[in-house]
């Protein structure tokens, strides 16, 4: 089985280049939801989060209030630093675990774990290949808007990413997602065709 990686800037196509390849039958993991999962209340993370940033980001439900953590840590990189040392190492056990039970179950397929920072966190020193997902800034800025982030808030995460053009360096597959859907798709199913070729 082929571990593979999907990445790409914040607003650059990979959720949606991610759904394609889960509806192509191929198995995605969600590396954001692990993110989520590993800072629940009783874990390891979460303590060492309110430990490192204080009671002010835990919500009135208890879990760690990703809007009030995310404020702090993108208006300060030294922040946001300890935040990924405390949270990414998590996350890779976790995606490790789950590779190794897919394949222990029989999986051929190529399977992928799709991260905005798989190559921030060095994810992919230990997959087969990475594909990159990339649009024109000013599109990942208008998708950003769009879903409600102001401009200055949209350029700040835009600005804590490694740019485009340095994690397509790291690609061992492209996909241009300033174009239509359908455009994505078709480039999406002939990486799918390659990959069970």
């Amino acid at each position: 089985m082929k571990r593979l990686g999907i990445t790409g800037g914040i607003a650059s196509g990979k959720s949606a280049v991610a759904a394609m390849l889960r509806e192509l039958g191929f198995r995605v993991i969600d590396a954001d939801a692990l993110g989520h999962q590993v800072i629940e209340p009783g874990t390891r993370a979460y303590d060492e989060i309110v430990r490192e940033f204080g009671a002010g980001v835990v919500g009135v439900d208890g879990r760690i209030d990703r809007g009030k953590l995310g404020a702090l840590v993108f208006a300060d990189r030294a922040k946001l630093e300890r935040l990924n040392s405390i949270v990414h190492p998590r996350v890779e056990e976790e995606m490790v675990r789950l590779f190794a039970e897919w394949e222990k179950s029989g999986v051929k397929d190529a399977a992928f774990v799709e991260a905005a920072l798989l190559v921030e966190a060095g994810y992919q020193k230990n997959l087969d290949g990475l594909v990159v997902a990339w649009c024109k800034p000013e599109q990942q800025i208008e998708r950003l808007l769009a879903r409600g982030l102001s401009e200055v808030e949209a350029r700040r995460r835009i600005a804590a990413q490694m740019p485009a053009e340095e994690k397509l360096k790291f690609a061992t597959d492209k996909i241009d997602c300033s174009g239509t859907l359908e455009e994505t798709r078709r480039q999406v199913e002939a990486l799918a065709k390659k990959l069970r070729s």
